[in-house]
């Protein structure tokens, strides 16, 4: 056995093997995989299979494309058979809601060139004639969907990856991961010790086990699953052609053609958990006993939709498990507080996005990057508040609701709340309406009665109103907006200012007072995050970013070796902060403060420690609304009586709270963009407007990256659209953008109603449009008429915002 590779990819399933075969076609040939038992031990060999292209995620889609396309091409590379079967798919519509995702869709995949159209009940019942389509307002065919061969697919990964010089150790468990001081590691199992640079865990059921051997706690539950074959059906027997699988999502089952009968599964309400101590080391081609019982009503459903399944016998029981992250997404990416130790464990659509998978762990591991934004299945986007039991609540609720529609700006609850701040309860009692970040509670909106709960939708909702509502309230008056879930840092001591200006990409301020804004550039040039960073005093530095990449930000941190001298910390627990803003923000601080607030004395992007209220802070002149206003942040013991007396003050002013969702519509209306929706690494400084903030005549991270492709054009602008004709629903994020004559050039990245504007606006990337130009941006999937804007609709001058 060898002593020594680049990686050790740590399990056989057919993530495992997908990420070890696309290592090796990058490049990275000495490396190798050890599986503790056969290849496919786990969930991967008994899994349904079923392949489909399309996910409300764009770049999922992309994902699950390029894997779907993967496996005919793996056949012809390696002789070994895939099983693939791509009769298509047919996806069923019972509600409008369901009406509305599948229409946006449809819009999703004209955009990108994809097959998946909308087909009449005619057209149905010729490909798929056994299904009743009685009461289906909508039905959709993606002609590619289909299924695969779970051992032959595995296969086919681990001969294309043995065929370039990777290795597979097969019956080899592992018993310990052992970093080394030189960030290598040391991977020991029975039969030797490796030594090798990036350790992957792909260890499937056994991903929390694994982990552990290197000291982490993944957020990982798993459950059982079932479904079931049934014996021949004489009408499939009789037939031609394969069946198309029939996607009918709000009957809560999936259904498609398995030999000359049907198979047939479930994500039954009534959930059963599994091994919630630990995946027994004995386990590997294994099942449980079949229990129909437990998804009895979902195959009654399937039953009223495909009536042969009540005449046929049932040939065999499927019943295993399967391991699940709280969001039902990958945790994937390198750990940060770890170096070289790289994640790919709680998979669900396995067969789906192997492929893709595969390719951008191999690109991160390799090229220290992938081509993909990924933060949607980052591990960074759990930190150790997700414990056992908001994992296990999590899991819960995401394995009984598998098909239900995940609506814009729907907050489940389960497993809440895991972390709140001191005004959580008072906030309640103001009628606050919670979302989640990054486990934080923070108030979406605020409801006339306590203990409203949002409805949920694609048109608008119950809090549409209210919301306006307070985004009136504070561009007429003012506003206090709890910004506590913005991630803040202190950086202090000798060496503060040079090792920040190692790091990101603008020049640190260099006068006490002073603040900036800058980007943090990525391993390919784009942007990986945006801060603001304010200088407290020598060499002492708050700096406030994106509350939700807290850790993602860390890998960053980590990447410029930092001082001795100085200290770097978050400050996110230990601090919280409001935002007062409107044109009678300053009226309302100067009744809790000595301090001078006027423009001369306190000008934009200026700070101060001042005291307000009694309460010691800092106070920065900046706001994200595009109003006058300034944030200040204060100690978390601090935080209630800091929010009375705002509250109390702002009353005879006409001000009272503001939720993230109305912030939301006024940075909107002011072009303002945000991390993880304008803000990614897939996008350059030059398309975003930072491309003034990249000062080249000082070094920073990720600097060589960012000048190889500064002088390129833009390959799409972020651009700010009016849509004119819409009526009870705005653009959220996603939806592809045309031109009238239907050429695809852009998609929304976000959108809202402009309340104190009037007009419904979405932010997006647009390619060769310009200003004053007509497109067609497809909310629920259908063509509504906007124009293209020169500024923003609010104050693009910015006289409120340095009043």
């Amino acid at each position: 056995m060898r002593t020594h590779a680049q990686a050790v990819v740590i399990g056989g399933g057919v993530i495992g093997c997908s990420i070890l075969y696309h290592l090796a076609k990058l490049g990275w040939t000495d490396s190798v995989l050890l599986e503790r038992d056969e290849l496919t031990s786990g969930s991967t060999w008994h899994a349904a299979a079923n392949i489909h292209g399309l996910h409300d995620n764009t770049n999922i889609t992309r994902i699950q494309n390029y894997t779907m396309d993967l496996y005919n091409a793996l056949e012809a590379e390696t002789g070994q058979s895939c099983g693939v079967f791509q009769p298509g798919s047919l996806y069923l519509a019972q509600t409008e809601a369901r009406e509305h995702q599948l229409r946006l869709q449809a819009a999703k995949a004209k955009y990108y060139g994809l097959q998946f159209h909308e087909v009449t009940r005619d057209e149905a019942e010729r490909l798929h004639p056994l299904v009743n389509y009685d009461g289906i307002r909508c039905i959709m065919f993606e002609p590619s969907g289909g299924n695969v061969d779970p051992s032959g697919v595995t296969n086919a990964y681990a001969t294309g990856a043995r065929q370039m010089g990777a290795e597979i150790l097969r019956f080899t468990p592992v018993t310990g991961t052992e970093q080394q001081p030189d960030g290598t590691w040391i991977v020991r199992t029975p039969k030797g010790d490796i030594r090798t640079e990036w350790v992957v865990n792909a260890a499937g059921l056994w991903g929390r086990e694994v982990g552990k051997l290197a000291g982490l706690d993944l957020p990982l539950q798993p459950t059982e699953h079932q479904y079931f074959v049934t014996e021949t059906i004489p009408q499939i027997a009789g037939m031609d052609k394969r069946l198309p699988s029939v996607a009918d999502r709000d009957g809560e089952y999936y259904l498609r053609q398995e030999g000359q009968g049907l198979l047939v599964g479930a994500y039954e309400r009534d959930l059963k958990f599994w091994a919630e101590d630990g995946t027994p080391q004995d386990f590997g081609h294994d099942l449980f006993d079949g229990d129909l019982d437990r998804i009895e009503d979902n195959i009654m459903r399937a039953i009223d939709r495909v009536p042969v399944v009540g005449e046929a016998g049932i040939k065999r029981i499927i019943n295993g498990p399967m391991i699940w992250s709280p969001d039902s997404n990958v945790l994937f990416g390198p750990v940060p507080e770890l170096r070289n130790y790289f994640c790919c464990n709680g998979i669900i659509p396995g067969f789906s996005q192997s492929g893709g998978m595969g390719l951008m762990a191999a690109e991160w591991i390799t090229r220290g990057e992938s081509s993909y934004d990924m933060f949607a299945w980052d591990v960074a986007r759990f930190g150790d508040w997700a414990d056992a039991a908001f994992t296990k609540a999590r899991v819960g609720d995401q394995y009984a609701h598998r098909f239900s529609i995940h609506f814009p700006n729907e907050e489940r609850e389960a497993g809440r709340p895991v972390r709140t701040r001191p005004v959580y309860e008072m906030q309640k009692d103001l009628g606050g309406v919670f979302g989640l970040n990054y486990g934080w509670e923070h108030p979406a909106w605020f409801a006339d009665t306590p203990g409203t709960k949002d409805t949920n939708g694609f048109t608008r909702q119950n809090w549409w109103g209210p919301v306006g509502d307070e985004c009136r309230m504070l561009r007429d008056h003012a506003g206090i907006i709890d910004i506590s879930n913005f991630a803040k840092y202190s950086v202090r001591g000798a060496g503060a200012s040079d090792w920040l200006d190692a790091i990101f990409a603008n020049k640190m301020p260099r006068a006490v007072g002073r603040s900036c804004l800058t980007p943090l550039i990525g391993v390919n040039g784009g942007i990986a995050g945006d801060f603001t960073v304010t200088k407290l005093g020598e060499e002492d530095f708050l700096i406030i970013g994106s509350g939700a990449a807290e850790r993602y930000h860390q890998r960053f941190f980590n990447a410029v070796e930092r001082p001795e001298t100085v200290a770097f910390e978050s400050q996110t627990q230990a601090m919280c902060g409001f935002n007062v803003a409107g044109p009678k923000s300053r009226d309302l601080l100067a009744r809790l403060t000595n301090a001078d607030l006027s423009t001369e004395a306190f000008p934009f992007m200026r700070s101060a420690r001042i005291t307000l209220g009694g309460i010691d802070l800092v106070a920065l002149r900046v706001s994200f609304t595009g109003d006058l206003g300034w944030e200040l942040h204060c100690r978390t013991e601090d935080q209630v009586a800091l929010y009375t007396a705002l509250l109390d003050a702002g009353r005879e002013l006409g001000a009272g709270p503001v939720g993230s969702r109305a912030l939301m519509s006024l940075r909107i209306e002011k072009g303002y963009g945000s991390w993880s929706r304008e803000y990614s690494p897939e996008y350059w400084p030059q398309e975003v407007g930072f491309e003034r903030l990249c000062k080249l005549d000082k070094d920073f991270l990720n600097k060589d990256a960012y000048v190889a492709l500064k002088d390129n054009p833009a390959r799409e602008m972020l651009s700010i659209i009016e849509v004119l004709d819409v009526t009870d629903a705005d653009a959220t994020g996603g939806e592809p953008i045309f031109l009238p004559d239907g050429t695809p050039v852009g998609r929304v990245t976000s959108g809202t109603y402009g309340y104190t504007v009037e007009k419904s606006l979405a932010l997006g990337f647009l390619k060769g449009v310009e200003p004053g130009a007509e497109v067609d941006v497809m909310i629920l999937g259908k063509p509504h008429r906007g124009i293209v804007l020169a500024e923003p609709p609010f104050d693009p001058a910015g006289a409120r915002l340095r009043a």
